[in-house]
This record gives structure tokens, sequence and C-alpha cells, in this order.
């Protein structure tokens, strides 16, 4: 670039082209930075895209710039020639953060508290570097990121602080603190609501200047980071209490009229308008509930709302309803759908919708038989008329096919759900249909099904209701069970980082058992057999929290099958007898539905514990009568694992067992589960090794590769017109040029370049400058004059 800044150097788009042409010569990488390229000078703006569109191959060049800056190249994103990174792309991902976390951490790292941290953070990458410098400052890592939980936390805070907000204009700061209290953030309500003209424009400066902010993707909706709004939050909350009822009451304004009506009831509740905001609640709280799940916020309503007022509004008493029974607090769904049938007028359809109601309360309680005992009345020509209700119904009716051991029949009974005119209720309904489906798949043991199903299912999920959300951590239990299968370890630890405390709470019995058992698997797997047991004590623990016997009949087993591996039989014995002494308990259900789940487990369970004891042919019945009861079940991933465990043990006793072991062996490759048999015992995954390598048999992932194809060769070409290396025009100038010499219209040379026709017009635009042509003709032949142009 020396050539640039020599005094008789040509100026402009011809220095800048000689430029071009001395890096094309030299034939080696070169990487042009041009940093807060909004501060150019037009012409130095333009010399700048003129660069970028005429680099040649072997020059990259990277522009930084705020959003608003325009340079107009969109064609080449289109082609893939230009790649636009913005802050979405900046911010770290969950697996991002876990691996800094780890490399930075050691021997302290917590995949808990990582994934806490990354979304205390929001995966800014500020935050999450003050964050792990704090973490990394104490002995504890948990005890750390509880204390950042709190309000953005005493030594992040106040880093926060000096780092942000003590260099900002007192002006500024003030703004800030009074639009924090609002979760989503919009110029016109951060105008109406702080009754300041210049709101706008202040934010779009703050929005460009400061790591505040966080934008919508083309929307001009924004939110504060967590960090920031916590800090703001403590100041907005010692403001007079008159100023911020009255903030309060403006945004409640502004949002009715937009129709967001949940968030002003919200607002409108804590400027102390409680009428207002119990009328505004009743029109959005049942559709909120059934459009997004949002159980959550119906349940934080049930905290202001009194008794009076629920019986005065039906829709906010059905809400209450519903979300009491999809929650923790199903066993409290009764009184109020006993407060809905008991009003008058209550017809077929309403009582239709209160069975559901009961019967989701039931499958939160694990009972499946009280289930069956709501749902089968409803079950043929449903009194529904709203298609919502119709959809809630098919995956009811699959979960029933399901329960009944049949998942291809659930499948194909949640397919006849309503999908006509799809709003985005039914969407959030649909993603429940995904859950029974891939439960279903997980049920067979097709995991490649299951996670190809739950994949895009949880991205969705969890842009929609948040990652800790109770739906989005049951899906992601699935895909973590999906993906442990696929023997994908550190993928399954990081979907159950940090969700453990809300699968306890909130999740469904089987996704409780799944996960917990998964989260064991993982631990047993990294040689950590103290964290394991203490996961499956904790689900034993959560079991009787929530009174979920099965639960602790499956936290019993599991811990019998991780001493089985150690051969351990006194401890399996001991174990087998807490599960008798469980399923012997009178409180124990007595359903049929019930006890032949639960059943399954006591064999299973009784099978190890002689397996621990080397008694072969007592654990061989335990095994085949477990295997009876998965068949009929159709349980085809327990069906594998107990095959493989019944060849072991005929093995063991001296029987042939190599056709059975080839059988398991196949069916697991055909599957997908490469873990399904070093998860059921050590000695039979060394088994099933060995055997594999005898037969030379090749795995599920490796075959032959096929011999390349060869594209097939062009016919020879008569001579074309070729141009020649030179300084005064750019590689792509020559391109276009030869593609022009060709009689080629703009659109035919982009094609061929692969660009937009917009690009080939400024390249021809540049050609007719510096060759002082008027016509396409001229500019070939003048080039020829020059020697720009010859023939090949």
């Amino acid at each position: 670039g020396h050539t640039l800044q020599e005094a008789a150097a040509p100026l402009g788009l011809e220095g800048v082209t000689m430029w071009l042409a001395e890096v094309a010569q030299t034939a080696l990488p070169v990487v042009l930075i041009v940093d807060e390229a909004d501060r150019l000078p037009p012409a130095s703006h333009e010399a700048l895209v003129y660069l970028m569109r005429n680099a040649p191959p072997n020059l990259r060049v990277l522009v930084g710039a705020r959003p608003d800056c325009p340079f107009e190249l969109d064609d080449l994103v289109a082609y893939g020639q230009c790649v636009t990174v913005g802050a979405a792309t900046m911010r770290f991902t969950l697996n991002e953060t876990l691996e800094l976390a780890r490399n930075r951490l050691g021997a302290a790292f917590d995949a808990d508290a990582a994934a806490r941290m990354h979304e205390l953070a929001e995966g800014w990458p500020l935050g999450v570097q003050l964050a792990l410098s704090v973490i990394a400052s104490g002995a504890d890592a948990h005890n750390q990121v509880s204390a950042l939980s709190a309000h953005g936390g005493g030594s992040l805070r106040e880093q926060f602080v000096g780092l942000l907000l003590a260099n900002l204009d007192p002006a500024d700061v003030g703004f800030l603190t009074r639009i924090a209290f609002l979760d989503l953030l919009h110029p016109d309500l951060c105008r109406v609501t702080v009754q300041a003209g210049d709101a706008r424009e202040r934010l779009a400066r703050l929005v460009r200047d400061t790591p505040v902010f966080v934008a919508g993707e083309a929307s001009d909706w924004l939110r504060m980071h967590t960090l920031a709004r916590d800090v703001l939050r403590q100041r907005f909350a010692q403001l007079p209490a008159a100023e911020r009822a009255g903030l309060h009451a403006r945004a409640a304004d502004w949002l009715a009229e937009q129709g967001l009506i949940e968030a002003a009831a919200r607002h409108a509740l804590a400027a102390g308008q409680s009428d207002r905001a119990y009328e505004l609640a009743e029109r959005s709280l049942y559709e909120s509930l059934m459009a997004r799940g949002g159980q959550g916020t119906v349940l934080e309503w049930l905290a202001h709302l009194p008794p009076a007022e629920l019986d005065r509004r039906p829709r906010l008493l059905l809400a209450a309803a519903w979300s009491l029974a999809l929650s923790e607090r199903h066993d409290e769904a009764e009184r109020p759908v006993a407060r809905i049938l008991a009003q008058p007028e209550v017809d077929d359809a309403l009582r239709c919708e209160c069975a559901l109601i009961l019967s989701g309360a039931a499958v939160f309680a694990d009972d499946p038989d009280r289930f069956a005992e709501l749902h089968d009345p409803w079950s043929q020509h449903p009194p529904l008329r709203d298609p919502l209700l119709l959809h809630v119904h098919a995956n009811r009716s699959a979960f029933r096919a399901l329960l009944d051991g049949d998942p291809a029949l659930a499948r194909l009974r949640q397919q006849q759900a309503p999908r006509h005119d799809l709003n985005p209720a039914q969407g959030y309904l649909g993603r429940w249909g995904d859950f029974i489906i891939g439960l279903s798949y997980l049920w067979e043991g097709q995991v490649l099904l299951a996670e190809n199903l739950l994949r895009p299912t949880l991205v969705r999920a969890e842009a929609d209701l948040g990652r800790r959300s109770p739906f989005a951590t049951m899906l992601a239990v699935l895909l973590a069970a999906a993906v442990w299968e696929r023997d994908q370890p550190a993928e399954s630890a990081a979907l159950l980082a940090n969700r453990q405390d809300v699968l306890e709470r909130s999740g469904l019995p089987e996704t409780v058992l799944l996960g917990f058992r998964t989260m064991a698997r993982i631990a047993v797997a990294e040689g950590n057999e103290r964290h394991a047991l203490e996961l499956l004590g904790a689900m034993h623990a959560v079991g009787v929290a929530r009174r979920l016997p099965r639960l602790r009949i499956a936290s019993l087993a599991e811990q019998v099958r991780l001493h089985a591996r150690r051969f351990r039989p006194e401890t399996c014995r001991d174990l087998c007898e807490q599960i008798d002494a469980e399923l012997a308990h009178p409180a124990c259900p007595s359903g049929p539905l019930w006890q032949r789940s639960v059943t399954v487990l006591r064999e299973l369970a009784q099978g190890y514990a002689a397996m621990a004891a080397q008694d072969w042919r007592r654990g061989l019945a335990f095994i085949v009568r477990a295997d009876e009861l998965a068949g009929r079940l159709r349980q085809g991933r327990l069906h594998i694992e107990l095959l493989g465990l019944r060849a072991f043990m005929l093995d063991r006793c001296g029987e042939r067992s190599q056709a059975l072991l080839h059988e398991a062996i196949d069916l697991a490759q055909a599957y997908g589960l490469r873990r399904v048999f070093v998860d059921a015992h050590p000695a039979l995954g060394d088994w099933v090794r060995q055997t594999t390598a005898e037969a030379g048999r090749p795995s599920a992932a490796t075959g032959p590769l096929a011999a390349p194809m060869r594209a097939p060769q062009p016919p020879r070409e008569p001579a074309r017109a070729r141009a020649t290396p030179s300084m005064a025009l750019t590689p792509k100038e020559r391109e276009a040029l030869e593609l022009a010499a060709r009689n080629l219209s703009n659109k035919e040379i982009g094609l061929a370049m692969q660009v937009g026709e917009e690009t080939i017009k400024w390249h021809m635009k540049n050609l007719f400058a510096k060759l002082d042509a008027g016509t396409r003709k001229q500019v070939v032949s003048r080039a020829r004059i020059l020697g720009l142009l010859d023939n090949e």
C-alpha cells in the first residue's frame, strides 16, 4: 500500500484500483480491517464500498460499524460473498459459555452454576466475563452464582455500575431508571411513560452507544439486559411512590391501547388501579394461558385476586383451574372446578372442559387410572366447539393410547388434532403434541426420530417461553435422554444444566424420572458414583415431597442397577426390600395401569440384584418376566436392554446365547442406541464390544465409501477473449470485461459471476469511466486497443 502514500499517487477510486491490483499480484492472503467505518466521510465510504465489491480472492475485508451505517451490499450477502455479524451472533450460546467456563475454572467448573451464570448475563460477552471473574475469586461456584443472582449481586453490580452507569450523563441515567420497570421497551411506550418528547431519539442513542439493550430483529421492540435492568430497578424502587404509580398507570394506558392486555393489567395493579387490573386480567389470562402456556403468570395473579373476584369472573376461574392442574399445585384444582360446576347453566361442553382440567391434574399426580376414568367418558365425540379444546382433547387421547402401550396409535390420535386456521395458541398446543410424540418415540427406543422431532420444537419453546419454563424444561429432558442414548454426553449435560430445580418442582412424573436417570448416568460415565447416588436420592426426595410413589420406586430400582455394576449383593437386596415395602404400603395406588408401570421396575430391580449376587439362573427368571411386561407395553428400548441381559446371563449359565446377543446388537444399531448395553452393565458392554470385534461387524456409523463421482467434462470451446493482468482494472472488472466481450447481458454476467445484476451494473459503470466509453461495444473495442483484452 506504499504507492497510495506517494505524492504522485492517484486519488479516489483510481488509487484504490491500483492498490487492489497490487494485492492481487502478491498472491498472498491479506486482511484489511476498518473499524468505526460509520465515521468515514462520504468519499471514503464510497471508496470502501468500491473496494469490497472489487476485492480479489486473496483479500479479506473486516468492517466494524454501527448497525445504522448503510453499505448496500445485500446482493453480496445473498450470494455468500459477504457475511453480516450482528449482536445476536456475537452473543454467547450456552454451549460456548459452558466451554469458556470449563477452560477458565478447571476443576471448579460446575455445569449448573455456569448455566445460571449464562442466563444471568444472557450471553452478553461483557457480562459473562464479569461474572466469571467474580466466580473465579470464590471457592464455591454455586454460592458465587447464587450471590450474583440476587439483583445482579454484590461485586458484579459494583463493577457494572463502575463500568457503565458512572460514565453516563445523569439525564440518561434518570431516563433509564424510569423505563427499567418495563419488561419490553418501545420508543412510543417510553415517550408516553416518561412524558419526554425526545424519548425516541434518546433511546436510539443509548441503544447505539451503550451495551444495555437487546434489540429485536427487524422490530422497534427491545429490552434491557438482566444485569442492567436489576441495577436500574433498584434505583426505580427508590423513586417516590406517587411517581412510580404514575409511570405504571401511563404504561398501562398505552399497552391497553395496543392490545397488550395482560401487560397492561400488571401495570394497572402496580399503579393501585385494582378494579381495572382485574377487568383487564379477565380479558387476557385465559387466552394467554391457552395461547402461550403462561401458567406461571396466572398463578402469580392468583396471589393478588380475592376469592370473591374469582367467583364474579368465570373466565378467571377457568384460567385458575387450568393453571393449578398443570403445575405442582395440581391437587388444588378440584376446588375451582367444583365452584365452576356449582354455577347455574353448566352445559356438557363446560363439563367436558372440567374433565380435561382434572385429567391433566391426574397426569401431574401420576395417577393414570384416575386419568383414564376422567377421559374415557368423553373419548368419543366430545361436545366441544372450541378448536383449542379439541386440540387438547386430541393430545389427551394420544396420551391415553400411550398408557395402553400403543405408541403408534398415540401418534395417530395426536395427528387427528384440528389443524385448520392454526394460530399461536394451536402452535403451543401443537408443541404439546410434539412432546407426546417424542415421548412415544422414546418409549419405543426410536431415539433418532425423537431427536429430529424435538430439536426444533425445543428451540421454539425456549424462544417463546424461556429456557427455564416448565414446558421447555420437559422438552429438554426428552431431548437430553435421546442424545444420551446416541452417546452425546456433553450435549445431554448442557440440555439439563440449570434445570433440575424446575424439573423437581413442575415436571411431569415421566420427565422427572427420565431427567434424573439421565443425569445419574452421565455422572456414572464421568466416574462420579457419589454424585449419581446423590441425584437418585434427590429423585426419591421429589417422590416423597410430591407424593409420587412411582418416582420413589424408580429411584430405588436405578440405585439397584448402579450397585449391581459393582456386584454389591447386600446393598441390592436391601434396596429391593425397600421397593417391596413401598408397594405394600396402604397408600400405594392399586389401579391396574399404575401397578403395571411399577411391576416392570420391580422385576428389573430383582434381576439386577440377582446379577449382583451372580445368581444367574434366578436373575434370568426376573429378566424374562420384565421383558414380557416391556413387550406388552411396547417399550422397545427396555426390550433391547433386556435382550442383552438375557444373552449375558444365558452365557454365564453355559447356554448358547450368541443368536440372542446378535439380535439385540442389530436392534440397538437400527434404533441408534449406542449406550444401551454399557448403561445396563459394564460387563455386558465389554462382552458386546468383544463379540462385535471378533465378528468384524461394522458399526451403524461406518460403511464402505462410495467412489467419488466425477462431473462430466464440458466440450472444448473456441478461442475467447481474455482480459490481461493490469493495474488499471480490478480482477472482478477484468472478469466482467471478458464476459461482456462475449456479448452477454448484465443478468447473464451476474449469473456467471454469481453476483447480482446491480453489482454488474456497478462494474460496468466503472469500466465506462476508466475506458472513457459510452457503449458496451466501445468498452470492448478500447480494451483491445489498450491491450487489456486479447484472445486465448
